[in-house]
Order: C-alpha cells, then sequence, then structure tokens
C-alpha cells in the first residue's frame, strides 16, 4: 500500500521530494485513520479534494504538514512556477463553410496589458525604488496555520494582500504617473488571423506572446478556436461534402445535362447523366475531387456526393395532361399481390408529415427512418455513385502558429 502512494505522490507531483521524505509523506497518510480511508476509498482524487463529497481540507496543506518538521515548505505549483509565463488566452471564433474552403484572412483591433514604456514595468517614478513589505517580510506570501484533521495542524501560504505577492511596496509619491504603479498599461495592437483552405471546426490558431504581459513573466500566448457554422445547403465530413438536389420527373427518366449546383466558391458545376439511365428517388452520386481543401495540400479535394430527389408534378400540371394517353406511356400499375389474403380491410387515405412520427411519443426500429433519409456514406449503385464505406482520417489539430 504505502509502495503505492508513493507512486502516486510521484505521479501528483514528480519533483516534489526525496525517496526519504516520499516514504514519510506515505507513512502519514496511512497511519490517520481519517486520511487513509479517504485514499482507500478515492486515490489521489479524494485527497485533493475531487473525489466524492470531498475532503475538507487541501492538499497544499497536507503536503505542508508533511514537510513542515524538516524545515521546508511545499508549494503545489513547484519551485519557479512565477516564471513559467502566462496561461494562453483561448477565443472562440466562428467561420462559416466558405471561410473554411476558400481561405480568409481576418484582421481585427485587440487590447491586451502591456509593460510600461515609461517605468518598463517597474511601476516606479524616475530611480526611486521599492520598499521591502514589512507585512510579509518581502516574501510576498504569509503562512496561515489550518487544522487538516482532527489530530493535526497543518500550514500553507497565502499571497500577501498588502503587496499583491510581489514582496515589495511602492510609495503613493513614488509610482510612476503612467501606469500608476501598476507596471502595465493597457493597449490597442491590431492583429491578424488566416483560416487556412481545408481548415476543420475546433481547430486552433495561435498568436504566440501576443497576450498580456507582466514584469518578469513571459507573455502568454492568444488561441483562436474556430467554430465552423452550420451551412443550409453543404454538410461537411472530412475532406468530403454532402448535398441534396431536387431533379425533375422528366430528368429522372430521360437524363439532364445542366448546372447542378452552385458550389462554395460560387462555381457552378454542371453536370451531365448517362443516356438510357433511370434516376430513382434518393440516389446518390459522387463528383471527384469537388469535396473540401485538403488542409496544406490545398490543390487537392475530397469528393462531393449528391442526394438526388425526384421532384414529382402538382395537381395543376395533371389537369392539363391526357391522363389516358400519359397513363398509356407509363409502367403498368401494380395489381394486388397473389394470393390474396383471407381478409382484406379497407383504410381511408390521409396526407401525413413524417415530423410526425419523428416526433411520436412511441418508440420506432432503429432502422425506421433509413427508407426516409439516407445516411451519408452508404453503398448505392453504379454511375459514379458510392461502392464502399469510406473512413475518413480527421485533419490533425496542429496548432497554426503566427509568430508577432
Amino acid at each position: 500500500m504505502t509502495l503505492k502512494l508513493i507512486k502516486d505522490f510521484r505521479r501528483w507531483h514528480p519533483r516534489m521530494c526525496s525517496c526519504r521524505r516520499l516514504t514519510k509523506s506515505s507513512y502519514e497518510v496511512l497511519n490517520d485513520p481519517q486520511t487513509r480511508a479517504i485514499y482507500d476509498e478515492q486515490g489521489m482524487d479524494g485527497l485533493n479534494g475531487r473525489g466524492r463529497g470531498g475532503p475538507a481540507f487541501d492538499t497544499a496543506d497536507l503536503f505542508a504538514q508533511f514537510f513542515a518538521s524538516e524545515g521546508m515548505f511545499f508549494d503545489p505549483a513547484g519551485p519557479g512556477a512565477g516564471s513559467r509565463g502566462r496561461g494562453p488566452e483561448v477565443i472562440p471564433h466562428e467561420v462559416t463553410l466558405e471561410d473554411l474552403y476558400n481561405g480568409k484572412t481576418v484582421k481585427m483591433n485587440m487590447e491586451r496589458e502591456a509593460l510600461c514604456s515609461q517605468c518598463r514595468g517597474s511601476g516606479a517614478k524616475g530611480s526611486a525604488k521599492p520598499k521591502k513589505c514589512v507585512d510579509c517580510d518581502g516574501k510576498g506570501f504569509t503562512i496561515v496555520h489550518t487544522q487538516i484533521s482532527p489530530s493535526r495542524l497543518g500550514s500553507s501560504r497565502v499571497m500577501c494582500t498588502s503587496c499583491h505577492g510581489n514582496g515589495e511596496k511602492l510609495k503613493e509619491k513614488d509610482r510612476c504617473k503612467k501606469c500608476k504603479g501598476e507596471k502595465t498599461v493597457t493597449e490597442k495592437k491590431r492583429q491578424e488571423i488566416i483560416v487556412e483552405k481545408g481548415m476543420t471546426n475546433g481547430q486552433r490558431i495561435v498568436l504566440a506572446g501576443a497576450g498580456d504581459e507582466q514584469p518578469g513573466v513571459p507573455p502568454g500566448d492568444v488561441i483562436f478556436v474556430l467554430k465552423a457554422l452550420p451551412h443550409e445547403s453543404f454538410e461537411r465530413s472530412g475532406n468530403d461534402l454532402l448535398t441534396h438536389v431536387k431533379i425533375t420527373l422528366s430528368e429522372a427518366l430521360f437524363g439532364f445535362s445542366r448546372i447542378l449546383l452552385t458550389h462554395l466558391d460560387g462555381r457552378g458545376i454542371e453536370v451531365t447523366s448517362p443516356p438510357g439511365k433511370i434516376l430513382k428517388s434518393d440516389e446518390s452520386i459522387v463528383l471527384r475531387g469537388e469535396g473540401m481543401p485538403i488542409h496544406k495540400r490545398p490543390d487537392e479535394k475530397g469528393d462531393l456526393y449528391v442526394i438526388l430527389s425526384i421532384e414529382m408534378p402538382d395537381d395543376e400540371w395533371l389537369k392539363t395532361t391526357d391522363k389516358k394517353a400519359l397513363e398509356l406511356l407509363l409502367p403498368p400499375k401494380r395489381k394486388d399481390p397473389e394470393p390474396l389474403p383471407n381478409v382484406v380491410t379497407e383504410a381511408q387515405f390521409e396526407e401525413s408529415d413524417i415530423m410526425d412520427v419523428r416526433t411520436g411519443s412511441f418508440p420506432a426500429g432503429q432502422t425506421f427512418f433509413d427508407q426516409f433519409s439516407p445516411q451519408f456514406g452508404e453503398d448505392e449503385d453504379d454511375w459514379e455513385d458510392e461502392d464502399d464505406d469510406d473512413d475518413y482520417d480527421n485533419d490533425g489539430q496542429q496548432p497554426e502558429c503566427n509568430p508577432q
């Protein structure tokens, strides 16, 4: 049990301490009935307060108590945490499918905190120097004691509220006039992000070092996360596209040769169906090389899948047509099935909407709606139809870095 806990401590903070201190801290946890019960049930998440219910103490307090007798203080952030730099600022950015197809350059004004140019981030006026904070003795933190168990008192450090963790303070008269002693000022900067052709939903564009500045700390990054908006005509699957197109009954029977659709870049796509091919409703065709540009390889594209739906003539057209002559030209009507059922019940014809079934309270089978809404990528017949189920590889989500 002790060995397992030692390994958990190392995973929690690899640079925490030596093996001797790890062994001691493990013993302290297992020797206390309360902390041992928490660890047995919930592991390190329980000790960290993330388990079910969570203990009434913090891991920093627990570790601080472990090492108090050694004359050292444990900082959960690890040594040197203050110089690691600020975390990135993540900003969602909405894009249309046209933007991802054609690419786009976006220019915007952004505000950030920058080091004061007058005092160069010192916050002081002229040659004035800050004085050591008397409340924390220049450490930037104070030690507070908390009870972590009925029989143990732990200590932890808290940022000094007087100097805000700086360990030093400036008198009012010695503060920089431009930044008022804050060391940073708000500045506006023109930034540019490039949405490249073929980028995907959720992909990141990183402006390195464009975040807020702080004395002694490297500036953070600004990360734009692309959020693709739904399109009214096209759906995307990896590098492929899907769209629906209506054709007339005449085109379904005798073929067509026309501009079938307008693409995302404004081009008209002309398609000619093969002679003698009768098209069925919900039949799909594929237009090779008319899908999305492949990111980093914009000259290569995926495929465009087109689902054809037949637009039937309306009642007014039928009224102006010789019905008998038309009936002779069309295939014969279906007859009753053979053999006839023993019992035949006549039902009343009534128009309906499939959406009424979708929103009904009764359950439907898993494949019930397949006949009404073919799925993107199903097998179809010949004529450039999709013959195999394609496995689409998602584009890698590698950040696009624009150095500042």
